[in-house]
Protein backbone atom coordinates (compact mmCIF):
# COMPACT_ATOMS: atom_id res chain seq x y z
CA UNK A 1 0.00 0.00 0.00
CA UNK A 2 1.45 3.01 -1.02
CA UNK A 3 1.82 6.08 1.56
CA UNK A 4 0.31 9.10 0.14
CA UNK A 5 2.13 11.95 0.13
CA UNK A 6 1.62 16.13 -1.26
CA UNK A 7 0.33 16.43 -4.51
CA UNK A 8 -0.53 12.59 -4.68
CA UNK A 9 -4.39 14.20 -5.63
CA UNK A 10 -2.82 16.27 -8.50
CA UNK A 11 -0.10 13.83 -9.43
CA UNK A 12 -2.09 10.07 -9.82
CA UNK A 13 -5.44 11.40 -11.09
CA UNK A 14 -6.27 8.01 -12.53
CA UNK A 15 -6.22 6.00 -8.80
CA UNK A 16 -9.09 4.55 -8.65
CA UNK A 17 -11.44 5.67 -5.20
CA UNK A 18 -11.14 3.82 -2.02
CA UNK A 19 -14.61 1.85 -1.12
CA UNK A 20 -16.95 3.74 0.68
CA UNK A 21 -15.50 1.25 3.74
CA UNK A 22 -12.83 2.24 3.71
CA UNK A 23 -13.45 5.73 4.54
CA UNK A 24 -12.17 7.03 8.00
CA UNK A 25 -15.33 8.84 9.01
CA UNK A 26 -17.44 5.88 7.65
CA UNK A 27 -17.42 3.90 10.87
CA UNK A 28 -17.96 6.72 13.26
CA UNK A 29 -20.73 7.50 10.70
CA UNK A 30 -22.41 4.48 10.51
CA UNK A 31 -22.43 4.36 14.91
CA UNK A 32 -23.87 7.92 14.75
CA UNK A 33 -26.58 6.52 12.70
CA UNK A 34 -26.89 3.08 13.96
CA UNK A 35 -30.28 2.98 15.92
CA UNK A 36 -31.08 3.76 19.47
CA UNK A 37 -31.69 2.06 22.84
CA UNK A 38 -35.79 2.06 21.69
CA UNK A 39 -34.65 1.34 18.26
CA UNK A 40 -35.87 4.28 16.83
CA UNK A 41 -33.72 5.97 13.99
CA UNK A 42 -31.73 8.72 15.66
CA UNK A 43 -33.45 12.16 14.19
CA UNK A 44 -30.75 13.81 11.62
CA UNK A 45 -28.91 16.98 12.86
CA UNK A 46 -30.63 20.16 12.01
CA UNK A 47 -28.24 23.20 10.92
CA UNK A 48 -25.96 24.81 13.58
CA UNK A 49 -23.42 27.67 12.98
CA UNK A 50 -23.85 27.65 9.33
CA UNK A 51 -23.11 23.56 9.02
CA UNK A 52 -25.36 21.25 7.54
CA UNK A 53 -24.80 17.67 8.62
CA UNK A 54 -25.83 14.95 5.81
CA UNK A 55 -26.75 11.53 6.89
CA UNK A 56 -25.61 8.52 4.97
CA UNK A 57 -26.77 7.56 1.65
CA UNK A 58 -27.03 4.45 0.05
CA UNK A 59 -25.46 6.31 -2.96
CA UNK A 60 -21.92 5.49 -1.69
CA UNK A 61 -20.82 8.34 -0.61
CA UNK A 62 -19.52 8.65 3.46
CA UNK A 63 -20.62 11.74 5.91
CA UNK A 64 -19.21 14.92 5.61
CA UNK A 65 -19.35 18.30 6.54
CA UNK A 66 -19.77 21.19 4.24
CA UNK A 67 -20.31 24.79 4.91
CA UNK A 68 -23.29 26.63 3.28
CA UNK A 69 -22.82 28.20 -0.74
CA UNK A 70 -19.30 26.53 -1.17
CA UNK A 71 -18.99 24.91 -4.38
CA UNK A 72 -18.81 21.40 -3.30
CA UNK A 73 -22.23 21.87 -2.11
CA UNK A 74 -23.53 21.83 -5.83
CA UNK A 75 -21.42 18.47 -6.01
CA UNK A 76 -23.58 16.58 -3.46
CA UNK A 77 -26.76 15.33 -3.79
CA UNK A 78 -28.79 16.66 -0.46
CA UNK A 79 -32.26 15.20 0.58
CA UNK A 80 -34.05 17.01 3.15
CA UNK A 81 -34.84 14.86 6.02
CA UNK A 82 -38.32 13.11 6.24
CA UNK A 83 -41.25 14.64 7.87
CA UNK A 84 -41.82 13.93 11.09
CA UNK A 85 -44.93 11.13 11.39
CA UNK A 86 -48.77 12.62 12.60
CA UNK A 87 -50.75 10.58 14.03
CA UNK A 88 -54.29 10.03 12.78
CA UNK A 89 -56.63 13.12 12.29
CA UNK A 90 -58.83 11.78 14.90
CA UNK A 91 -55.92 11.01 17.52
CA UNK A 92 -53.99 14.61 17.05
CA UNK A 93 -54.47 17.60 19.46
CA UNK A 94 -57.13 20.07 17.99
CA UNK A 95 -55.00 22.81 15.94
CA UNK A 96 -55.06 26.37 17.30
CA UNK A 97 -57.58 28.65 15.91
CA UNK A 98 -54.95 30.65 14.32
CA UNK A 99 -53.32 27.70 12.34
CA UNK A 100 -56.60 26.66 10.95
CA UNK A 101 -57.11 30.33 9.87
CA UNK A 102 -52.89 30.17 8.35
CA UNK A 103 -51.58 32.06 10.97
CA UNK A 104 -48.57 30.15 11.76
CA UNK A 105 -45.64 29.22 9.24
CA UNK A 106 -44.34 25.37 9.00
CA UNK A 107 -41.58 25.03 11.26
CA UNK A 108 -37.83 24.85 10.09
CA UNK A 109 -37.00 22.26 7.18
CA UNK A 110 -40.40 21.08 5.88
CA UNK A 111 -41.23 22.99 2.95
CA UNK A 112 -44.19 25.28 2.14
CA UNK A 113 -46.80 23.05 1.15
CA UNK A 114 -45.93 19.85 2.25
CA UNK A 115 -46.89 17.62 4.40
CA UNK A 116 -49.71 19.04 7.43
CA UNK A 117 -47.55 21.78 9.54
CA UNK A 118 -46.81 21.29 13.17
CA UNK A 119 -48.47 24.37 15.00
CA UNK A 120 -45.64 26.65 16.94
CA UNK A 121 -46.94 27.94 20.25
CA UNK A 122 -46.67 31.34 20.24
CA UNK A 123 -45.10 33.52 23.00
CA UNK A 124 -47.06 32.71 26.91
CA UNK A 125 -49.57 36.05 27.15
CA UNK A 126 -47.86 38.20 30.20
CA UNK A 127 -50.96 38.35 32.91
CA UNK A 128 -50.39 40.96 35.78
CA UNK A 129 -49.55 39.67 39.34
CA UNK A 130 -52.84 39.08 40.89
CA UNK A 131 -52.05 41.85 43.83
CA UNK A 132 -52.14 44.41 40.60
CA UNK A 133 -54.77 42.88 38.18
CA UNK A 134 -57.75 45.44 37.99
CA UNK A 135 -60.37 43.13 36.98
CA UNK A 136 -59.56 40.69 40.34
CA UNK A 137 -59.33 44.71 42.29
CA UNK A 138 -62.45 45.84 41.30
CA UNK A 139 -64.06 42.79 42.60
CA UNK A 140 -62.24 42.53 45.77
CA UNK A 141 -62.52 45.82 46.86
CA UNK A 142 -66.41 45.96 46.98
CA UNK A 143 -66.15 43.58 50.30
CA UNK A 144 -64.60 46.83 52.29
CA UNK A 145 -66.14 49.31 53.92
CA UNK A 146 -65.47 52.91 53.71
CA UNK A 147 -62.73 53.68 56.31
CA UNK A 148 -60.76 50.22 55.25
CA UNK A 149 -60.52 51.59 51.69
CA UNK A 150 -59.32 54.80 52.67
CA UNK A 151 -56.09 52.73 54.20
CA UNK A 152 -55.99 50.45 51.25
CA UNK A 153 -55.45 53.00 49.14
CA UNK A 154 -52.36 54.10 50.79
CA UNK A 155 -50.62 50.72 49.67
CA UNK A 156 -49.77 51.26 46.07
CA UNK A 157 -50.45 53.81 43.04
CA UNK A 158 -52.26 50.71 41.63
CA UNK A 159 -54.84 49.99 44.33
CA UNK A 160 -55.26 53.99 44.78
CA UNK A 161 -56.14 54.05 40.62
CA UNK A 162 -58.55 51.23 40.97
CA UNK A 163 -60.14 52.24 44.66
CA UNK A 164 -59.99 56.30 43.45
CA UNK A 165 -62.98 55.19 41.11
CA UNK A 166 -66.24 56.78 42.19
CA UNK A 167 -68.23 53.84 42.56
CA UNK A 168 -66.52 52.75 45.42
CA UNK A 169 -67.26 55.82 46.80
CA UNK A 170 -71.19 56.55 46.12
CA UNK A 171 -73.05 57.71 48.49
CA UNK A 172 -70.58 58.53 50.93
CA UNK A 173 -70.29 61.84 52.49
CA UNK A 174 -67.01 63.48 53.92
CA UNK A 175 -66.83 64.94 57.00
CA UNK A 176 -64.29 67.68 57.14
CA UNK A 177 -63.65 69.99 60.45
CA UNK A 178 -62.13 73.11 60.02
CA UNK A 179 -58.63 72.44 61.72
CA UNK A 180 -58.29 69.36 58.71
CA UNK A 181 -58.89 72.28 56.23
CA UNK A 182 -55.25 73.87 56.49
CA UNK A 183 -51.93 72.73 56.65
CA UNK A 184 -49.40 74.45 58.95
CA UNK A 185 -46.38 75.27 56.30
CA UNK A 186 -42.48 75.63 58.79
CA UNK A 187 -42.89 79.54 58.74
CA UNK A 188 -46.32 79.41 60.53
CA UNK A 189 -48.29 80.58 57.70
CA UNK A 190 -51.31 77.94 56.80
CA UNK A 191 -52.14 76.24 53.77
CA UNK A 192 -55.28 75.27 52.57
CA UNK A 193 -55.12 71.32 51.51
CA UNK A 194 -55.33 69.77 48.60
CA UNK A 195 -58.58 68.30 47.39
CA UNK A 196 -57.69 66.77 44.23
CA UNK A 197 -58.47 63.37 45.62
CA UNK A 198 -61.49 63.95 46.80
CA UNK A 199 -62.37 65.41 43.37
CA UNK A 200 -60.96 62.05 41.95
CA UNK A 201 -63.37 60.23 43.49
CA UNK A 202 -66.06 62.06 42.59
CA UNK A 203 -67.63 63.14 45.82
CA UNK A 204 -70.82 65.17 45.45
CA UNK A 205 -71.44 66.04 48.97
CA UNK A 206 -69.37 67.37 52.07
CA UNK A 207 -70.48 68.05 55.76
CA UNK A 208 -68.24 71.06 56.51
CA UNK A 209 -67.95 71.16 60.71
CA UNK A 210 -67.01 74.20 62.61
CA UNK A 211 -66.10 76.52 59.54
CA UNK A 212 -66.30 80.09 58.95
CA UNK A 213 -67.50 82.31 56.09
CA UNK A 214 -63.72 82.68 55.00
CA UNK A 215 -63.20 78.97 55.24
CA UNK A 216 -66.21 77.87 53.29
CA UNK A 217 -64.54 80.76 50.42
CA UNK A 218 -61.38 78.58 50.69
CA UNK A 219 -63.23 75.42 49.85
CA UNK A 220 -64.76 76.89 47.31
CA UNK A 221 -61.99 78.25 45.44
CA UNK A 222 -59.39 75.12 46.10
CA UNK A 223 -62.20 72.38 45.40
CA UNK A 224 -62.43 71.76 41.08
CA UNK A 225 -66.27 70.54 41.47
CA UNK A 226 -67.39 72.90 43.81
CA UNK A 227 -68.95 75.10 41.40
CA UNK A 228 -71.11 72.18 39.91
CA UNK A 229 -70.30 69.02 40.98
CA UNK A 230 -71.25 69.77 44.80
CA UNK A 231 -75.26 68.82 45.22
CA UNK A 232 -74.97 68.81 48.72
CA UNK A 233 -73.40 70.60 51.71
CA UNK A 234 -73.91 70.11 55.54
CA UNK A 235 -72.75 72.81 57.74
CA UNK A 236 -72.56 71.59 61.61
CA UNK A 237 -71.82 73.75 64.57
CA UNK A 238 -70.32 76.70 61.99
CA UNK A 239 -70.16 80.35 62.32
CA UNK A 240 -71.53 80.87 58.80
CA UNK A 241 -73.22 84.18 58.72
CA UNK A 242 -76.10 85.70 56.12
CA UNK A 243 -73.05 86.80 53.86
CA UNK A 244 -71.28 83.58 53.82
CA UNK A 245 -74.67 81.55 53.30
CA UNK A 246 -75.38 83.89 50.27
CA UNK A 247 -71.83 83.65 48.81
CA UNK A 248 -71.87 79.19 49.11
CA UNK A 249 -75.30 79.22 47.66
CA UNK A 250 -74.32 81.51 44.54
CA UNK A 251 -71.15 80.51 43.57
CA UNK A 252 -72.21 76.59 44.76
CA UNK A 253 -74.70 76.20 41.62
CA UNK A 254 -74.94 72.66 41.67
CA UNK A 255 -76.37 72.51 45.54
CA UNK A 256 -79.60 71.09 45.71
CA UNK A 257 -79.44 69.50 49.25
CA UNK A 258 -78.76 71.89 52.23
CA UNK A 259 -78.39 71.34 55.86
CA UNK A 260 -77.67 73.42 58.24
CA UNK A 261 -77.12 72.58 62.07
CA UNK A 262 -75.75 74.27 65.12
CA UNK A 263 -75.88 77.59 63.07
CA UNK A 264 -76.63 79.99 65.25
CA UNK A 265 -74.80 82.79 63.54
CA UNK A 266 -77.09 83.19 60.29
CA UNK A 267 -80.63 85.09 60.70
CA UNK A 268 -84.08 84.32 59.16
CA UNK A 269 -82.48 87.77 56.54
CA UNK A 270 -80.04 85.29 55.52
CA UNK A 271 -82.62 82.75 53.99
CA UNK A 272 -84.85 85.03 53.00
CA UNK A 273 -81.60 86.55 50.23
CA UNK A 274 -79.84 83.40 49.77
CA UNK A 275 -82.26 80.63 49.58
CA UNK A 276 -82.67 79.27 45.55
CA UNK A 277 -85.01 77.74 43.89
CA UNK A 278 -83.15 74.82 42.72
CA UNK A 279 -82.99 73.59 45.96
CA UNK A 280 -85.41 70.26 47.03
CA UNK A 281 -84.01 69.09 50.06
CA UNK A 282 -83.85 71.36 53.02
CA UNK A 283 -83.02 70.87 56.99
CA UNK A 284 -82.32 73.44 59.63
CA UNK A 285 -81.90 72.14 62.81
CA UNK A 286 -81.14 73.68 66.47
CA UNK A 287 -80.62 76.87 64.68
CA UNK A 288 -81.81 79.39 67.71
CA UNK A 289 -82.90 82.59 64.99
CA UNK A 290 -85.27 80.38 63.00
CA UNK A 291 -88.98 80.93 63.24
CA UNK A 292 -91.79 81.62 61.79
CA UNK A 293 -90.08 84.04 58.88
CA UNK A 294 -88.07 81.70 57.82
CA UNK A 295 -91.02 79.10 57.28
CA UNK A 296 -92.50 81.91 55.35
CA UNK A 297 -89.08 82.37 53.07
CA UNK A 298 -88.96 78.38 52.77
CA UNK A 299 -92.54 78.83 51.78
CA UNK A 300 -91.92 81.40 49.32
CA UNK A 301 -88.30 80.92 47.76
CA UNK A 302 -88.32 77.39 47.23
CA UNK A 303 -91.17 76.29 45.21
CA UNK A 304 -90.13 72.82 44.46
CA UNK A 305 -88.99 71.88 47.73
CA UNK A 306 -89.42 67.82 48.24
CA UNK A 307 -88.18 67.23 51.69
CA UNK A 308 -88.25 69.64 54.57
CA UNK A 309 -86.63 68.83 57.97
CA UNK A 310 -87.12 71.13 60.60
CA UNK A 311 -86.21 71.63 64.26
CA UNK A 312 -86.85 75.16 65.97
CA UNK A 313 -88.47 75.51 69.13
CA UNK A 314 -89.81 78.78 68.47
CA UNK A 315 -91.95 77.45 64.80
CA UNK A 316 -96.01 78.10 66.15
CA UNK A 317 -99.09 76.65 64.28
CA UNK A 318 -99.88 79.15 62.16
CA UNK A 319 -96.24 79.19 60.18
CA UNK A 320 -97.26 75.89 58.80
CA UNK A 321 -100.19 77.70 56.96
CA UNK A 322 -97.68 79.45 54.82
CA UNK A 323 -96.83 76.32 52.61
CA UNK A 324 -98.57 77.13 48.95
CA UNK A 325 -99.96 74.85 46.47
CA UNK A 326 -96.91 74.16 44.18
CA UNK A 327 -95.55 72.98 47.33
CA UNK A 328 -98.33 70.62 48.11
CA UNK A 329 -97.73 68.60 45.18
CA UNK A 330 -94.17 68.45 45.39
CA UNK A 331 -93.32 68.15 48.58
CA UNK A 332 -93.40 64.49 49.90
CA UNK A 333 -91.45 64.20 53.54
CA UNK A 334 -92.02 66.60 56.33
CA UNK A 335 -90.16 66.09 59.27
CA UNK A 336 -91.14 68.16 62.65
CA UNK A 337 -88.52 67.63 65.48
CA UNK A 338 -89.38 68.84 68.98
CA UNK A 339 -91.41 71.85 67.58
CA UNK A 340 -93.04 71.94 70.93
CA UNK A 341 -95.04 75.00 70.06
CA UNK A 342 -97.23 73.03 67.38
CA UNK A 343 -100.78 71.60 68.44
CA UNK A 344 -103.06 69.98 66.93
CA UNK A 345 -103.94 73.46 64.84
CA UNK A 346 -100.68 73.36 63.24
CA UNK A 347 -101.86 69.64 61.88
CA UNK A 348 -104.62 70.85 60.66
CA UNK A 349 -102.49 73.24 58.40
CA UNK A 350 -100.24 70.64 57.10
CA UNK A 351 -102.19 68.48 56.13
CA UNK A 352 -104.49 71.08 54.25
CA UNK A 353 -101.85 72.51 52.99
CA UNK A 354 -99.39 68.93 51.93
CA UNK A 355 -101.87 66.77 50.86
CA UNK A 356 -99.57 64.33 48.75
CA UNK A 357 -97.08 63.69 51.88
CA UNK A 358 -95.67 60.19 52.14
CA UNK A 359 -93.28 60.50 55.01
CA UNK A 360 -93.87 62.89 58.32
CA UNK A 361 -92.53 63.02 61.37
CA UNK A 362 -93.94 64.27 64.49
CA UNK A 363 -91.48 63.02 66.90
CA UNK A 364 -91.07 65.64 70.39
CA UNK A 365 -94.27 67.59 69.32
CA UNK A 366 -95.56 67.02 72.53
CA UNK A 367 -98.76 68.96 72.29
CA UNK A 368 -99.94 66.76 69.44
CA UNK A 369 -103.05 64.52 71.12
CA UNK A 370 -105.41 61.82 69.43
CA UNK A 371 -107.04 64.28 67.92
CA UNK A 372 -104.31 65.27 65.60
CA UNK A 373 -103.30 61.32 64.72
CA UNK A 374 -106.82 61.05 63.52
CA UNK A 375 -106.45 64.30 61.36
CA UNK A 376 -103.59 63.02 59.92
CA UNK A 377 -105.01 59.63 59.58
CA UNK A 378 -107.92 60.78 57.82
CA UNK A 379 -106.57 63.30 54.91
CA UNK A 380 -102.90 62.02 54.22
CA UNK A 381 -103.99 58.34 53.07
CA UNK A 382 -100.55 58.02 51.02
CA UNK A 383 -98.69 58.44 54.09
CA UNK A 384 -95.69 55.01 54.00
CA UNK A 385 -93.84 56.54 57.15
CA UNK A 386 -94.77 58.07 60.15
CA UNK A 387 -93.44 58.82 63.31
CA UNK A 388 -94.82 60.02 66.49
CA UNK A 389 -92.28 59.02 68.86
CA UNK A 390 -91.49 61.02 72.15
CA UNK A 391 -95.18 61.99 71.53
CA UNK A 392 -96.45 61.51 75.34
CA UNK A 393 -100.12 62.26 74.89
CA UNK A 394 -101.19 59.74 72.05
CA UNK A 395 -103.05 56.42 73.19
CA UNK A 396 -104.05 53.06 71.84
CA UNK A 397 -106.95 55.12 70.46
CA UNK A 398 -104.36 56.96 68.27
CA UNK A 399 -103.26 53.90 66.82
CA UNK A 400 -106.72 52.41 66.45
CA UNK A 401 -107.05 55.52 63.86
CA UNK A 402 -103.99 54.76 62.19
CA UNK A 403 -104.75 50.76 61.84
CA UNK A 404 -108.41 51.86 60.33
CA UNK A 405 -107.27 54.66 57.55
CA UNK A 406 -103.56 53.97 56.87
CA UNK A 407 -103.20 51.17 54.85
CA UNK A 408 -99.85 51.51 52.96
CA UNK A 409 -98.31 52.39 56.01
CA UNK A 410 -94.72 50.26 55.96
CA UNK A 411 -92.75 52.13 59.03
CA UNK A 412 -94.64 53.01 62.43
CA UNK A 413 -92.27 54.77 65.38
CA UNK A 414 -93.64 54.66 68.54
CA UNK A 415 -90.71 55.50 70.65
CA UNK A 416 -91.31 56.79 74.48
CA UNK A 417 -94.96 56.59 74.24
CA UNK A 418 -95.85 55.55 77.61
CA UNK A 419 -99.65 55.51 77.30
CA UNK A 420 -99.37 52.80 74.58
CA UNK A 421 -100.60 49.21 75.77
CA UNK A 422 -101.62 45.91 74.52
CA UNK A 423 -104.51 46.88 73.47
CA UNK A 424 -103.24 49.83 70.65
CA UNK A 425 -100.76 46.62 69.10
CA UNK A 426 -104.10 44.58 69.03
CA UNK A 427 -105.39 47.50 66.37
CA UNK A 428 -101.68 47.16 64.55
CA UNK A 429 -102.12 43.78 64.13
CA UNK A 430 -104.77 44.06 61.51
CA UNK A 431 -102.09 46.45 59.18
CA UNK A 432 -101.04 43.58 56.39
CA UNK A 433 -98.30 46.44 55.18
CA UNK A 434 -96.34 47.48 58.13
CA UNK A 435 -92.89 46.00 57.81
CA UNK A 436 -91.21 48.60 60.54
CA UNK A 437 -92.56 48.68 63.64
CA UNK A 438 -90.62 50.52 67.00
CA UNK A 439 -91.47 50.73 70.51
CA UNK A 440 -88.31 51.53 72.05
CA UNK A 441 -89.00 52.40 76.15
CA UNK A 442 -92.80 51.53 75.88
CA UNK A 443 -93.28 50.43 79.21
CA UNK A 444 -96.43 49.86 79.20
CA UNK A 445 -96.21 46.73 76.75
CA UNK A 446 -96.66 43.37 77.89
CA UNK A 447 -96.35 39.22 76.46
CA UNK A 448 -100.06 39.24 75.89
CA UNK A 449 -99.30 42.68 73.35
CA UNK A 450 -96.14 40.31 71.90
CA UNK A 451 -98.68 37.58 70.89
CA UNK A 452 -101.03 39.91 68.59
CA UNK A 453 -98.17 41.04 66.54
CA UNK A 454 -97.39 37.01 65.55
CA UNK A 455 -100.21 37.90 62.97
CA UNK A 456 -98.04 40.64 61.60
CA UNK A 457 -96.33 38.48 58.77
CA UNK A 458 -94.78 41.12 56.83
CA UNK A 459 -92.60 42.36 59.93
CA UNK A 460 -89.06 42.60 58.68
CA UNK A 461 -87.80 44.61 61.88
CA UNK A 462 -88.79 44.82 65.03
CA UNK A 463 -87.92 46.96 67.88
CA UNK A 464 -88.27 46.30 71.98
CA UNK A 465 -85.40 48.03 73.01
CA UNK A 466 -86.19 49.24 76.75
CA UNK A 467 -89.55 47.77 77.68
CA UNK A 468 -89.27 46.43 81.11
CA UNK A 469 -92.33 44.19 81.44
CA UNK A 470 -91.77 41.82 78.55
CA UNK A 471 -90.42 38.44 79.95
CA UNK A 472 -88.18 35.27 78.42
CA UNK A 473 -91.34 33.50 77.93
CA UNK A 474 -93.12 36.03 75.79
CA UNK A 475 -90.38 37.11 73.79
CA UNK A 476 -89.25 33.69 73.19
CA UNK A 477 -92.57 33.06 70.96
CA UNK A 478 -91.15 35.68 68.57
CA UNK A 479 -89.74 32.99 66.58
CA UNK A 480 -92.96 32.35 64.73
CA UNK A 481 -91.78 35.49 62.72
CA UNK A 482 -89.62 33.99 60.49
CA UNK A 483 -89.70 36.43 57.79
CA UNK A 484 -88.11 38.83 60.47
CA UNK A 485 -84.74 40.30 59.68
CA UNK A 486 -83.94 42.32 62.82
CA UNK A 487 -84.83 42.10 66.22
CA UNK A 488 -83.37 44.68 68.88
CA UNK A 489 -83.59 44.02 72.29
CA UNK A 490 -81.13 46.08 73.77
CA UNK A 491 -82.08 46.86 77.66
CA UNK A 492 -84.45 44.62 77.49
CA UNK A 493 -84.68 42.56 80.97
CA UNK A 494 -86.49 39.35 79.96
CA UNK A 495 -83.82 38.91 76.69
CA UNK A 496 -81.27 36.24 78.85
CA UNK A 497 -77.93 34.69 76.63
CA UNK A 498 -80.35 31.61 76.58
CA UNK A 499 -82.53 33.40 74.53
CA UNK A 500 -80.48 34.76 72.12
CA UNK A 501 -79.01 31.02 71.84
CA UNK A 502 -82.49 29.98 71.08
CA UNK A 503 -83.58 33.11 68.55
CA UNK A 504 -80.18 31.65 66.73
CA UNK A 505 -81.09 28.10 66.74
CA UNK A 506 -84.48 29.34 64.99
CA UNK A 507 -84.14 32.46 63.48
CA UNK A 508 -80.99 32.59 61.68
CA UNK A 509 -81.25 35.16 58.92
CA UNK A 510 -82.20 37.46 61.60
CA UNK A 511 -79.47 39.71 63.37
CA UNK A 512 -80.72 40.14 66.66
CA UNK A 513 -79.39 43.29 68.76
CA UNK A 514 -78.54 42.28 72.19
Amino acid sequence: MLEPHSGDAEAAPHQLPQSPSSYPGRDRARKMSSPGVDGDPKPPCLPRNGLVKLPGQPNGLGAASITKGTPAAKNRPCQPPPPPTLPPPSLAAPLPRAALAGGLCPPAGLPLGGPASVPVPGPPVERPPLATDEKILNGLFWYFSACEKCVLAQVCKAWRRVLYQPKFWAGLTPVLHAKELYNVLPGGEKEFVNLQGFAARGFEGFCLVGVSDLDICEFIDNYSLSKKGVKAMSLKRSTITDAGLEVMLEQMQGVVRLELSGCNDFTEAGLWSSLSARITSLSVSDCINVADDAIAAISQLLPNLAELSLQAYHVTDTALAYFTARQGHSTHTLRLLSCWEITNHGVVNVVHSLPNLTALSLSGCSKVTDDGVELVAENLRKLRSLDLSWCPRITDMALEYVACDLHRLEELVLDRCVRITDTGLSYLSTMSSLRSLYLRWCCQVQDFGLKHLLAMRSLRLLSLAGCPLLTTTGLSGLVQLQELEELELTNCPGATPELFKYFSQHLPRCLVIE
